[in-house]
């Protein structure tokens, strides 16, 4: 049974594409892999939140990952906050990374040329803490976005590098885990082919929305003038309206919509309209699953202490024997 490992940052609501391009899938694997998935409010740091909106986000990201399916008794759903031994070897990491090789990493150069006021060394070192969360459990699988991908090939360099070094195989080199077919991307409602919540205000449908926020949002979406004739091409913006029904509709609505299209009779404000009722009704089961978690602290709070047990058992062992390795001894 090999070892899997998902993160998603602690920034509040998640969406449809968290939906269908993870989450649905580790419901599935949650039995048949030994799952850990966590959420990294350690690394929502770096964006310098205030206390109350990083508690009220890390705890929103809980409930619905509950809700999404996640089952706290088959798998290990843990707060990264609550696993202090990722600190420490993130610690133990950044002694063996080199600036030069962290400041050429594609993500710490978009986000100096997006937020040159905050170029902080949580930035800078973003890979190493990435790379502390997957092998703290010795993970060898780990489902990872193509923006996230570099990040994933750091973890395996420091890995490999520490083995290197005190002259071991202690920790597998992890990799890149996708869903193949069952992979389904979700486009945004901005006209761009990614829904999430760093893209522009509107662009992403959350699993908490309420219907008249749906509605709200998918009337809004990007569209064209239409087509002109028949057998015209699809634009993206069209296209992604057509990806996103094909995610939450029948196949006959998906197919009559296609239909107008191709004839050039299509009415976008009719096919928004569907689109909007047949999310509202896919989302509906986890919106009221969402509202039931959000009124039981007791059960929110019994959930985070059991997925901190099972998390830090695995991460206490790893860092007891990566201080022998290292040669941290008791006298």
């Amino acid at each position: 049974m090999e070892t899997v490992l998902s993160g998603i940052r602690s920034t509040g609501h998640l969406h449809l594409g968290n939906y269908f391009g993870a989450i649905k899938n580790f419901v599935k694997m949650q039995h048949a892999h030994r799952c850990y998935f966590f959420i990294a409010d350690y690394h929502s740091l770096t964006t310098h939140p205030a206390p109350e909106d990083l508690h009220r986000n890390v705890r929103q990201v809980l409930i619905e990952y509950l809700a999404a399916g996640i089952d706290p008794e088959a798998a290990t759903l843990y707060i990264q906050s609550d696993v202090p031994e990722v600190a420490e070897l993130y610690l133990l990491l950044n002694m063996n990374a080199y600036m030069g090789e962290l400041e050429r990493c594609t993500s710490f150069k978009e986000k100096v040329r997006k937020q040159p006021e905050n170029v902080n060394a949580g930035l800078l070192t973003y890979p190493v803490l990435m790379a502390a969360d997957i092998i703290i459990h010795r993970a060898t699988k780990v489902p990872v976005g193509k923006d996230q991908e570099q990040h994933l090939e750091m973890a395996r360099t420091f890995a490999n590098r520490f083995n290197r070094m005190y002259k071991t195989e202690y920790f597998p080199a992890p990799y890149a885990f996708n869903f193949e077919s069952e992979l389904v991307k979700i486009p945004g409602l901005d006209g761009s082919t990614k829904m999430g919540k760093s893209e522009s205000e509107g662009n992403a449908i959350f699993l908490a929305d309420d219907p008249k926020t749906i509605r709200k949002k998918v009337m809004r979406a990007t569209t064209d003038s239409g087509p002109e004739a028949p057998g015209e091409e699809m634009s993206q913006p069209i296209e992604n309206l057509f990806n996103l029904m094909r995610a939450v509709s029948t196949a006959e609505t998906v197919s009559h919509f296609l239909d107008t299209f191709n004839s050039a009779t299509i009415r976008y404000g009719d096919m928004k309209k569907q689109l909007a009722e047949d999310i509202i009704a896919f989302t509906a089961p986890l919106r009221e699953r969402i509202l039931e978690l959000d009124s039981d602290d007791a059960y929110l709070s019994g959930v985070a202490r059991l997925g901190a047990e099972k998390a830090r058992e695995s991460a206490q062992k790893t860092i007891r024997e990566v201080r022998e390795i290292i040669g941290f001894k008791p006298f």
